[in-house]
């Protein structure tokens, strides 16, 4: 088909509401990249709010049950009613993020293009006995994953998301599009003015600590964290542990108390870019124990601050954090504490900080967006 310059893009993105930042750094980078790019690109923010429908009804609006079920509506009912009039004076539809994949249905599939940043929503569907869920839960995931299949492009980050697509039969290697996330300006190993960390850290006393950025789903595993953190602190009884982002279930919150490290666990409130980056560079070293991850942010972030990164031996996170991290074999608890403590005492060293700068380099928010922009500019040329 022809193409108009500059190319019309509706970048159709997470409501807010939704609280991933990952998945709004994510939107709101790319937005900033393309309309950096006038002259070959008009691009258009879509970001509807969630609607307020089961929330606003009495004695059960303030359940987490009705979030729940306004995030539901917004997805397959609201969401896509906007994203049809959004079809109007557009070219090309690109998803921030796989979980409203089902705008697919509603859009032109030959000019929409969706990011995959890992297979966990489809799990349910791809491998049930991996993720067993309700019958209701299967249905959403697999009209949302029909979506990603009728997508013309399928974005990914590492190659270990790649390789999971074709494995699993979601789409062929032509529409496959390998998009690798940037690092954003506030990541820097340099003081910054915007920083409000040392405020927020100075319940540690100066002492020092390591640093968890992340949710505390499963997948995160933060019980392998605390584990570590308590085994540590009978060697360096000084150590601290902050942990961002994770609100705790009441499981994580009783093998914190049971290990005896409630006292020297900080989880401060979210917080600004600026400020967790200055967070990374007062951090001792960041600790990345994930058993499964599709890219893996912090690693890079960190990386970026000239922080030390000691992580879980994983294809994807040695894909995106080379040699400039430490691995741990996933969730020996017994390996990661001997590593820390070699590396506490001076006995092992960990990669120098040119070499996790370096590393962090690689990855930019301007060529994320010339990657994205360059794939719908030839697929539509050529359909």
């Amino acid at each position: 088909m022809s193409v108009t310059s500059p190319l019309k893009l509706a970048l159709l993105m997470d409501p807010r509401e939704e609280g991933w930042p990952s998945m709004d750094l994510v939107g709101e980078a790319l937005l900033e990249g393309l309309s950096a790019r006038p002259r070959e690109v008009q691009v258009t923010g879509v970001r509807p709010a969630l609607h307020k429908v089961v929330r606003r009804l009495p004695k059960v609006g303030a359940r987490n049950a009705a979030f729940n079920a306004d995030r539901l509506l917004t997805r397959f009912g609201a969401y896509p009613l906007r994203a049809l009039l959004t079809r109007r004076g557009h070219e090309a539809f690109h998803v921030v993020d796989h979980s409203y994949a089902q705008l697919v249905h509603t859009l032109p599939a030959g000019q929409t293009g969706v990011y995959c940043h890992d297979l966990d929503a489809f799990w349910s569907v791809l491998e049930p006995s991996r993720d067993p869920r309700p019958a209701w839960f299967r249905e959403m995931a697999r009209a949302t994953l029909r979506g990603l299949e009728r997508a013309a492009l399928v974005f990914h980050s590492t190659q270990a998301v790649r390789s999971q697509l074709l494995a699993h039969g979601v789409t062929d290697p032509a529409r496959l599009v390998w998009a690798p996330y940037g690092v954003s300006p506030e990541y820097h190993p340099g003081p910054d003015p915007s920083d409000a960390s040392e405020a927020l850290l100075a319940p540690l006393g100066g002492r020092p600590f390591l640093l968890h950025v992340g949710s505390a789903i499963p997948r995160k595993r933060l019980d392998v964290l605390f584990d570590v953190f308590a085994a540590l602190r009978a060697r360096h009884p000084d150590l601290r542990l902050v942990q961002q982002g994770g609100a705790l279930t009441p499981a994580q919150r009783e093998q914190v108390a049971q290990r005896g490290i409630a006292g020297a666990l900080l989880q401060p409130p979210k917080v600004d870019r600026a400020t967790l980056a200055g967070m990374y560079r007062r951090a001792w070293a960041v600790l990345v124990p994930s058993e499964a991850e599709g890219f893996g942010l912090p690693v890079i972030e960190a990386l970026a601050c000239g922080a030390k990164v000691i992580a879980s031996d994983l294809a994807v996170l040695r894909e995106v954090g080379g040699e400039a991290c430490t691995y741990c074999p996933v969730a020996q608890v017994e390996a990661w504490v001997e590593t820390l403590d070699a590396l506490l005492s001076g006995r092992q060293h960990a990669p120098s900080p040119e070499a996790r700068r370096a590393r962090a380099g690689r990855f930019t928010w301007p060529q994320h967006a010339h990657t994205v922009l360059e794939a719908y500019l030839h697929l539509l040329r050529h359909s």
